[in-house]
């Protein structure tokens, strides 16, 4: 699944392999220089996996708005795995990335 992430050099560049056996999964993504939901944050893609898909959006956008710059993405992975139920993370920021969790990465 393709991470798009605005302006980001990384955007449509990252993506995450799904297994079908981990199946379903939701898999929600928060940002605050793409779309016209408000955010308190400046991230370019949240991305959040849990089974259950109300937390994954809950989630990103929470997490996203404490994102203000790259330096912020370290605090995005440590808050997302004090989440029960957030199974995996992928936190973009300009040039940036962190991943924590059940996240496997593959160039998109």
């Amino acid at each position: 699944m393709g991470i798009f992430a605005g302006n980001s050099p990384l955007s449509n560049r990252i993506a995450i392999r799904l297994e079908p056996d981990c199946l379903p999964l939701g898999v929600c993504t928060s940002s605050g220089t793409v779309g016209h939901s408000l955010s308190f944050g400046k991230a370019d893609a949240v991305t959040v996996i849990s089974k259950n898909v109300a937390l994954a959006d809950a989630a990103a956008t929470a997490i996203g708005n404490v994102v203000r710059s790259p330096r912020d993405i370290n605090r995005a992975l440590e808050l997302a795995q004090n989440i029960d139920g957030v199974l995996g993370i992928v936190v973009i920021v300009k040039e940036k990335l962190g991943a924590w969790g059940g996240v496997e990465l593959v160039r998109w």
